[in-house]
């Protein structure tokens, strides 16, 4: 009979779906604080542009100081960035740090959001960054995050009221915020998001304001008294650490844009002023007037009486005791009426209450991929860890709608193992859902309006796990995961991913012919499975030939490739345009690379790209052949210069001396190298010794913070830079070898470019640099500093922020023959 009563209940259990891959493993400590949150009702929303600019201080202080479920919601992911740590740009580097703010928010206890903005690089104001973005597209995300998350506070980290002073994106986002803010609890206004969600209004708008946005500090002081004061050093001996700490630790994730900090103690202070709605009671309280009890739902304070006593009450030495009044609460909150807290509050006593048991819940695969409509072998943990009865009932994959009956008891620590042979039927890619569709500049593609918001693709494969604990049915959703260990690294969590069973890659995403020479062209065919075979063709614009039209594979094993190699022929004259590979296997065709991506401090992540890459036939000349490259950041600077015929040797840093530059007939630094390669500053007498001798030095840009380029002449670095990667360019110096030789270089040689012009121009420097290229933006003074060339003993100087590192990679013929001049100076 408890049977049939389960199956009837279990289409009423909100599933708790945590999409982490390790577990949380929660210490008594953990699951006190986390009965404390469940006892808390109130709901904010701190809202701004891009990863990394977040408030990580308030977000913890909110989230574990005041308990309020928290979340941040970054209009874009910061595909527009650069990347300190590794090649990855655009829509990869959006992955990224996207990933580093879902690490960010495990720290500080925050939740995520997103809207569909796509960061198109730096803009310097707001009405050109809604023009590109759509605002009214981003608007609607804007107001589908506050009518889901339904906060009952919003934080805007910028200024709505001062367009023009800092980045247009940050502007924006506060402007977006308050225009949201009137518009969320109107029917009349996005009606077609209410077929899923319902309006809301938010009580009242916050700016979280600093004596950053005031250029007099005194007159800051002056008014902050009128302002809500937090102080965000506060210690919690539950954790062991303060505040600051927390959000020192958060803000540290975002290691590809150098965030990487010490961790902050002691009170410190922030403010924020209140905007619109209804003013607070109690000035330093945000949520004066808010009823963050549990009676703030109906019959909620049946639930408050259970779980309030249990938090006065709580025993660290043996949580499990508060098990049957758990129950009793959880089986009261399933009854609630209002689903936005119900769906909440059933997700964070779920978990308290599994941890209270000690119960762990694994689904394991045999391997971290697989390919759609396959079977999968599944390896089963689960162990109850306490004295209380709980029967394993069944297993519902998310791919059946059938349960797998199991009938297994688990009593106290004795563990049970268990294998099934899983279905992967209608199984969709494991990719970021937003990457699906083609994007424009500023916005991304998303069909599927259920998945706007959210931080990253809801995990295909699922298995739930039917319980009964001490007589109560309850169902726990956990992610299929692939745990295994190696020997010098100990154990492993990896996503389980959903990929094509045919991938192709090209060895060069940028394809350039300087001459009418054919290139041979390596294509990387890869199996998703074992057992695969079929064709592969390449296509390619008219004016190209291709030889042969297509060729075989067969690939015996899952992961293994296999190099195909096909002869491209391009036209007599100037032409640019796409090569898409196509591989056809058992009637389906494949047109994706897969691509991963793997750091440490992130879940490794696999990204589907269309198998394609950029050719372009130009006239190009060039002197010299051996270039020596520094690397900085990561760029793919030294590929795109092989592409055009250069020998590029990549210089260890260390192993620079007095003697092995002489080989080359130019030494280029990479972006940023002197921000992050520390040995630059003992071995930069020997670079200059190198130009004094005759050669050819190219440093790209640096940022301007605390970083000394070393160059032969004063030179001073700036935050200038030029975003309209259309800007109209003035030739300063015409007669200057750079713009003559080898190549001619006219203005038709900038058109094409992308995502911005440069950026961190030098805005002074000495009488010896020759400032070449003048541009501005619209509104904006022209700047001078972009490319500055001097000569130095023999050799020459050359300091460029001009964005090769974007230009070279994307194909763009301009970039190509100006970067060739610049190798070539001093060669006539």
């Amino acid at each position: 009979m408890k049977y049939l009563l389960f199956s009837i209940l279990t289409f009423l259990c909100v599933n708790l779906s945590i999409f982490s891959q390790k577990p949380d493993k929660l210490s008594s400590n953990e699951i006190f604080q986390k009965i404390k949150k469940l006892n808390f009702l109130g709901t904010a929303l701190y809202i701004a542009a891009h990863p990394d600019d977040e408030n990580t201080r308030l977000i913890a202080y909110l989230a574990n100081e005041v308990k309020a479920i928290t979340g941040y919601l970054s209009l874009t992911r910061g595909d527009g960035g650069q990347n300190l740590i590794g090649p990855e740009i655009r829509e990869l580097l959006g992955v990224i740090r996207t990933q580093e703010l879902l690490a960010a928010r495990k720290i500080d206890g925050g939740e995520q959001l997103f809207t569909r903005a796509n960061d198109f690089g730096y803009s310097k104001h707001p009405d050109e960054t809604l023009e590109i973005w759509n605002k009214n597209e981003v608007l609607s995300d804007v107001v589908w995050a506050i009518r889901t998350f339904k906060p009952d506070v919003i934080i805007n980290r910028f200024n709505h009221r001062t367009p023009g002073t800092t980045h247009g994106h940050h502007t924006s986002s506060a402007m977006l915020s308050v225009e949201a803010f009137d518009l969320s609890n109107d029917e009349n206004q996005f009606a077609d998001q209410l077929e899923y969600t319902n309006t809301w209004q938010p009580k009242r708008l916050f700016f979280n304001t600093s004596s950053w946005f005031y250029n007099d500090k005194d007159q800051f002081k002056a008014v902050s008294k009128n302002f809500t004061q937090f102080d965000v050093g506060v210690y919690y001996p539950l954790k062991g650490v303060s505040n600051n700490e927390l959000a020192s630790m958060a803000s540290s994730q975002h290691l590809c844009q150098g965030f990487g900090r010490l961790t902050i103690r002691g009170t410190q202070t922030e403010y924020v002023e209140f905007l619109k709605g209804e003013s607070p009671k109690d000035k330093n309280d945000i949520f004066s007037g808010i009823n963050t009890t549990w009676n703030r739902l109906k019959n909620g304070g049946e639930v408050g009486d259970i779980l309030y006593d249990i938090e006065e009450n709580f025993d660290f030495t043996n949580p499990g005791k508060h098990l049957p009044k758990l129950l009793e609460a959880y089986t009261l909150i399933d009854k609630l009426e209002d689903e936005h807290w119900k769906r909440i509050k059933t997700t964070q006593i779920k978990e308290i209450i599994a941890a209270s048991l000690g119960l762990y819940l694994e689904a394991s695969a045999v391997s971290s991929t697989a390919v759609p409509n396959s079977k999968i072998d599944v390896n089963f943990e689960v162990i109850n860890r306490s004295n209380y009865p709980i029967e394993l009932i069944s297993i519902q994959p998310s791919t059946s709608d059938k349960n797998i009956y199991k009938g297994i008891s688990l009593t106290n620590n004795k563990k049970k193992i268990f294998k099934e042979n899983i279905s992967l039927k209608g199984a969709n890619h494991s990719d970021p859902y937003w990457l699906r569709k083609a994007s424009s500049l500023g916005m991304y593609s998303v069909d599927d309006k259920t998945l706007i918001g959210k931080p990253e693709t809801p995990r295909e494969i699922t298995i739930d796990f039917n319980l009964v604990i001490n007589y109560i049915p309850i169902t726990i959703t956990k992610n299929v995961i692939r745990r295994y260990s190696k020997r010098d690294i100990g154990e492993i969590y990896e996503p389980f991913e959903i990929v094509p069973s045919v991938t192709t890659k090209l060895k060069d995403k940028v394809l350039v012919f300087s001459d009418s020479i054919a290139k041979k062209v390596e294509v990387e065919v890869r199996a998703g499975a074992n057992f695969v075979s079929g064709t592969v063709n390449l296509e390619i614009p008219k004016d190209w030939s291709v030889t042969p039209n297509e060729i075989g594979f067969n690939i015996a094993q899952k992961n293994d490739k296999q190099m195909v190699v096909f002869t491209v022929t391009p036209p007599k004259n100037q032409s640019k345009g796409n090569l898409q590979v196509v591989a056809k296997s058992k009637g389906q065709m494949f047109t994706k690379e897969l691509i991963e991506i793997n750091y440490s401090h992130i879940p490794k992540q696999t990204v589907l790209k269309n198998s394609e890459a950029k050719i372009v036939r130009l006239n190009i000349k060039k002197k010299g052949n051996n270039i020596g490259y520094i690397k900085g950041a990561g760029d793919a600077v030294p590929e795109s210069l092989q592409q055009i015929g250069y020998d590029v040797i990549k210089i260890n840093p260390t192993e620079i001396n007095e003697k092995n530059l002489q080989q080359f007939d130019a030494v280029v630094l990479g972006i940023r190298a002197y921000n992050v390669v520390n040995e630059l500053q003992f071995k930069q007498k020997y670079l200059l010794e190198y130009v004094k001798n005759g050669g050819n030095m190219i440093v790209q840009y640096n940022t301007n913070k605390g970083v000394d380029v070393q160059a032969p002449y004063p030179l001073k670095l700036s935050r200038d830079r030029v975003t309209d990667e259309l800007a109209e360019v003035t030739v300063l110096d015409p007669n200057n070898s750079l713009l003559n030789y080898p190549n001619k270089i006219t203005e038709n040689d900038f058109k094409g470019w992308v995502q911005e012009r440069g950026l961190y121009y030098p805005n002074m420097w000495s009488e010896q640099y020759t400032p070449i290229l003048s541009m501005k933006d619209k509104g904006d003074t022209p700047k001078l500093g972009s490319l500055l060339i001097a000569k130095y003993g023999k050799g020459n100087y050359i300091y460029t922020g001009l964005s090769f590192f974007r230009e070279l990679p994307a194909g763009v013929s301009g970039a190509y023959k100006l970067f060739a001049n610049m190798l070539s100076v001093g060669k006539e």
